[in-house]
C-alpha cells in the first residue's frame, strides 16, 4: 500500500481507536466522574457512526439495492437511536426519565435541518460562491415521505403522548417509503474518497469480511457506550448545575449526528450539494418514521404493558416546535432549490430558539415557522406547484398494486 493510500486510512485507524478505547475502559470497568464521565462514551459513539457510513457504503458493493438500502436507512439512525432507545427503555421501568426520550429524539431532529442544512448550503456556497443548490427529481421521494410523517407528527403534541398506534402509522410511512425507493431503480452514490475509496479496491471477500467487521464493531461499540454516555451527561449536568434535559436534547444528538453532516458538507465541497442535502432529507425521514416509531415499543416492551409514553407540557411543546420546523422546512424544498437565504433563516431561528425555552417563546417560534411555511406557499407559486407535484409523484411510487 503506497503512501497515499496510507494516509487515506488515517481517518478509519482514528475512528477505530475511538472504538476500542471505551471497550477497552469499559472492559476493566474504569470509573470517570462528571463532567469526564460521557466523554469517552460519547467519542465512541462519534467513532462508531463514522465507521457505520463507511461500512454502509462499501455493503452497497455486494448486496441488493433494496437491502443496502435498507441498511442505509437502519444505519443513519442507529447511533441516535441506541441513545433514544435507552432512555425508552428505561423509561419504561423509571419515569423520571420520560422527559429524556423526548428531548433526545426533538433535539436530534432539530439540528438535522437547522445546522445540517444550513452547513451544506453554507459550505457550497463558501467553496464556489454560488448561492443556492438544486435538487434531483429523485429526492422527491423523501420529500414526501417527510411530509407525510410530519403531518402525522402534529397529532402527537396534541394527545401529549406517544402510542403503539403512532408506531404503527409511521412504521408504515417508513416501509413505504422503503419499498417505493428499493422499486424506483435509484443509481447508487459514488464511493467517497478515504477509506472507503481503499477499501473498495480490496478483492471481493477481504472486503465483505472487513465491512461486517466494521458493522459489528460499530454496534458493539454503540451497544456499550449508549447506556455510559446517556448516564453521564445526566450526572454532569447535576454536577455543573445545568439543565439536564438541555444537555440531552443538544450534546447528545451532536455526538451522533456530527459524521453524519461532516459527510453532507464533503458532499457539498466537492461540488455534490444535491446528494449533501438529499442525504440529510434521508436521515430526516428516517429519524421522523423508524425512530420515533420505535420509542412507543421500547417502552412497552420494558414497562411490560401498552399504555403510551405520556409528556407534560413542555414535551409536547417540545415535538410541536419540531414538527412546524420540519414544515417550515419541507416548504421551503418543494421547488428543488435550496438558496443560502433560506440556510440563513433556518439557522438563525434554530439557533436563537436555544436562547428563549420558556413556554410562551416554544409556542412563538411554532407560530413563527407556521406562519412563514403558510406565507411562502401564498407568495411563491413555484412551491405550491412543486408541492403539488411532490405529492402526486409520492402517491404514484407508493402505489404498491402498479407493475
Amino acid at each position: 500500500m503506497n503512501t497515499s493510500a496510507l494516509k487515506k486510512m488515517i481517518p478509519l485507524g482514528l475512528a477505530l481507536g475511538l472504538c476500542l478505547q471505551w471497550i477497552f475502559l469499559r472492559q476493566i470497568d474504569l470509573n470517570w466522574s462528571a463532567p469526564w464521565q460521557p466523554v469517552l462514551p460519547g467519542l465512541a459513539v462519534f467513532g462508531a457512526a463514522f465507521l457505520l457510513s463507511w461500512a454502509a457504503e462499501l455493503a452497497q458493493m455486494d448486496i441488493p439495492q433494496a437491502l443496502a438500502l435498507a441498511f442505509v436507512a437502519l444505519v443513519a439512525v442507529l447511533p441516535e437511536y441506541a441513545v433514544d432507545m435507552y432512555f425508552a427503555w428505561i423509561a419504561g421501568k423509571d419515569p423520571s426519565y420520560i422527559p429524556y426520550v423526548t428531548a433526545n429524539m426533538t433535539g436530534g431532529n432539530r439540528l438535522l435541518i437547522g445546522v445540517g442544512w444550513a452547513a451544506v448550503v453554507f459550505a457550497f456556497w463558501y467553496k464556489t460562491g454560488r448561492k443556492g443548490i438544486s435538487l434531483e427529481p429523485g429526492h422527491r421521494l423523501e420529500i414526501f415521505s417527510l411530509t407525510a410523517a410530519t403531518i402525522y407528527s402534529f397529532i402527537i403534541p396534541f394527545k401529549k403522548n406517544m402510542s403503539l398506534m403512532d408506531s404503527f402509522f409511521l412504521l408504515i410511512i417508513f416501509a413505504a417509503y422503503m419499498i417505493a425507493a428499493a422499486r424506483s431503480h435509484m443509481v447508487e452514490p459514488e464511493l467517497g474518497e478515504g477509506p472507503v475509496e481503499s477499501l473498495s479496491r480490496l478483492p471481493a471477500l477481504p472486503r465483505r469480511i472487513v465491512t461486517l467487521f466494521l458493522f459489528l464493531l460499530a454496534g458493539f461499540s454503540i451497544i456499550r457506550a449508549a447506556g455510559p454516555f446517556a448516564e453521564g451527561l445526566l450526572a454532569t449536568g447535576k454536577q455543573l448545575g445545568v439543565e439536564e434535559f438541555l444537555l440531552v436534547q443538544w450534546l447528545a444528538p451532536l455526538a451522533s449526528e456530527s459524521p453524519e453532516f461532516i459527510v453532507a458538507i464533503l458532499f457539498a465541497v466537492r461540488g455534490k450539494p444535491s446528494a449533501g442535502i438529499g442525504t440529510l432529507v434521508s436521515s430526516k425521514v428516517n429519524q421522523w418514521t423508524l425512530l420515533v416509531g420505535m420509542l412507543p415499543i421500547a417502552y412497552a416492551l420494558s414497562s411490560h404493558a401498552t399504555h403510551p409514553l405520556t409528556m407534560d407540557a413542555r414535551q409536547a411543546e417540545e415535538v410541536l416546535l419540531t414538527s412546524a420546523q420540519s414544515l417550515f422546512a419541507i416548504i421551503l424544498l418543494c421547488d428543488l432549490e435550496f438558496s443560502l437565504w433560506d440556510g440563513v433563516v433556518i439557522f438563525v431561528l434554530f439557533v436563537t430558539q436555544l436562547f428563549f425555552t420558556s413556554t410562551a417563546q416554544r409556542l412563538a417560534y411554532s407560530g413563527v415557522y407556521l406562519v412563514l411555511a403558510a406565507g411562502l406557499l401564498a407568495t411563491r407559486p413555484s412551491l405550491r406547484q412543486g408541492l403539488a407535484t411532490t405529492c402526486r409523484e409520492g402517491f404514484r411510487k407508493i402505489n404498491f398494486f402498479r407493475q
